[in-house]
């Protein structure tokens, strides 16, 4: 496991959020908030406000249920970050929130929850 705050790979992120890796492309062309590094090859390298913003997009998405325009619409109306009626958290709350269900999924999936 990497330490906490390094940077991952499409692959790492990909496998994070259980979503497979042209999923995280084609994010990247509808979200152009979520810009990762591209190095040589075009290999792509998410720090962390990026892993944040992946797992928000994916919460917004496939969990809530909202449509891309609508997740975009949150996301630019702020609603994406944080609840209007909770103080807004750091990207370190929001990284580590990410995080979590990153974890959760993982769990639900090995013990066969949808």
């Amino acid at each position: 496991m990497k330490v906490e705050g390094a940077f991952l790979t499409i692959s790492e992120l990909a496998a994070e959020l259980c979503l497979p890796q042209h999923i995280l492309r084609y994010w990247e062309t509808r979200f152009p908030e979520l810009r990762p590094l591209q190095r040589s090859g075009n290999r792509r390298y998410y720090r962390p406000a990026d892993v944040a913003l992946a797992h928000r997009i994916n919460q917004l998405l496939n969990v809530e249920g909202f449509t891309v325009r609508g997740a975009q619409k949150a996301l630019a109306e702020g609603e994406g970050h944080a609840p209007q009626d909770r103080p807004a958290s750091s990207d370190q709350d929001l990284a580590l929130i990410a995080r979590l269900e990153a974890i959760r999924a993982q769990l639900a999936k090995i013990v066969g929850e949808p």
